[in-house]
């Protein structure tokens, strides 16, 4: 029972110190501590995001110009905690996989 205090206690500390980082410097670290990001969801998200970035510098360089597969394949691996629109603009915001998070943003604005 006492864990389950402690438990509830680390969490709301989290959320009160979620409210004192500031949103522009730190979005993504932010969405992190508010969705209750677990330790694994954050690795497998950067696994995901590394294997993308691999495979859009390999298309880059094949001449693709359209790399949508590659963002509605991260919007399928992403956690449902998470919303794949926010989650890219905080990434490009805090300076994360910048060319790839670009190429998302394009994509989204253009529909």
């Amino acid at each position: 029972m006492d864990e389950l205090k402690n438990d509830d206690t680390i969490h709301f500390h989290l959320q009160l110190l979620s409210k004192l980082i500031d949103i522009k410097q730190y979005p993504f670290i932010k969405l992190i501590i508010e969705h209750n990001i677990t330790f694994q969801e954050y690795n497998n998200l950067f696994l995901l995001l590394d294997k993308l970035n691999e495979q859009y510098e390999s298309q880059k360089e094949e001449g693709f110009l359209d790399f949508t597969s590659l963002l509605v394949h991260f919007g399928g691996m992403l956690t449902e905690k998470l919303d794949p629109n926010d989650t890219i603009f905080a990434l490009k915001r805090e300076g994360y996989f910048p060319s790839l998070m670009g190429e998302f943003i394009k994509i989204i604005e253009r529909k």
